[in-house]
């Protein structure tokens, strides 16, 4: 009988065998679960908060006032009044906290909490941290950092580049009304409310009872806690990566790191090192190799590893 060839492997096919054990270490991960549940938490708790700031913000200031202003407004011009379409608020708690002042005399402090319906972009991050990943950028690159910015580096720039125009936030070139709705667009449109006043939501602070005001206090928490079991799934999974990438430094084998996986419960088979090699041969087809050779437009690295993934997807069904 004739003995199999052993599989040898290289810095790439580490790479692909690397990944397969990502995924796994992170859909079986309690941290992963956490991180969607706080994900739909949030939701939850914004569908309530859109109701509540309506509610309170009317209270504080009737439609009829807002009515009243905008006639003002179409029959004078600026001096009728100010109007403002905002999504963010202050939250001020209508019962005090007793603490001394510079001079130790007892002084009256009310907390506020401030609300915003759209979104910083290290929340959207987070919140579509599986999206971007899908779509071959690195949803971890700052978190892995650990606010050491002393790592930043041209790929840590070149990947917040790249994310930034995903989501929204870089610069848009096409400025015409059909411009493409991002993330960011969405958050930033998605609820607003008409106020009395100009755009310096700090200028007004709309008071409620203790119950609305823990609920709005709860609501951040929650909009963080979203960010917090992001750095806690990246921080569990890049533990088990930085051992694991070791150990595959050291293997020469397929066979080694196929014992590994069978040990763990890692689905892992020669077929994905099949897909990924005829990955190239496919991104470099005489039909694929056209159309890029044509495209007006030259292809970001991100695009690239986008349709590479793809492709590696579309290997992975035939062979399954």
């Amino acid at each position: 009988m004739e003995k199999q060839k052993r599989i040898t492997l290289n810095a790439d096919k580490r790479k692909v065998i690397a990944d397969v054990f990502q995924d796994h270490f992170e859909n079986n991960s309690k941290f992963k679960k956490a991180h969607q549940d706080a994900i739909d938490n949030y939701n939850g708790m914004r569908t309530i908060a859109k109701t509540k700031i309506d509610h309170l913000i009317r209270f504080h200031q009737p439609q009829e006032d807002v009515d009243t202003i905008r006639s003002m407004i179409s029959k004078y011009g600026s001096s009728g009044g100010d109007l403002y379409h905002d999504n963010c608020f202050y939250v001020q708690s209508d019962k005090p906290r007793i603490e001394k002042d510079y001079d130790g005399n007892p002084k009256e402090y009310f907390d506020d909490v401030h609300i915003k319906f759209e979104a910083d972009k290290d929340f959207l991050i987070s919140y579509y941290r599986d999206e971007i990943r899908a779509k071959g950028l690195d949803a971890d690159f700052d978190v892995r950092l650990a606010d050491n910015y002393d790592k930043r580096n041209p790929t840590y720039y070149n990947t917040e580049s790249s994310i930034n125009d995903y989501l929204g936030y870089g610069s848009r070139n096409d400025v015409s009304k059909n411009q493409t709705m991002k993330h960011k667009d969405e958050w930033d449109n998605d609820f607003k409310i008409w106020v009395i006043g100009t755009s310096y939501c700090h200028s007004r602070k709309f008071v409620a009872d203790q119950e609305t005001f823990k609920f709005f206090e709860g609501f951040n928490v929650a909009k963080d806690n979203v960010i917090l079991q992001h750095k806690n799934l990246f921080a569990h999974v890049d533990k088990k990566m930085q051992k694991l990438k070791l150990g595959l430094k050291s293997y020469r084998y397929f066979d080694q790191a196929k014992e590994l996986a069978d040990k763990l419960g890692v689905v892992l088979n020669e077929s994905i090192l099949d897909a990924h090699s005829s990955m190239a041969l496919s991104i470099y087809s005489p039909s694929n190799l056209a159309d890029l050779l044509t495209d007006e437009v030259e292809q970001t690295r991100e695009e690239k590893i986008a349709i590479a993934k793809q492709l590696l997807q579309e290997q992975q069904n035939s062979l399954n």
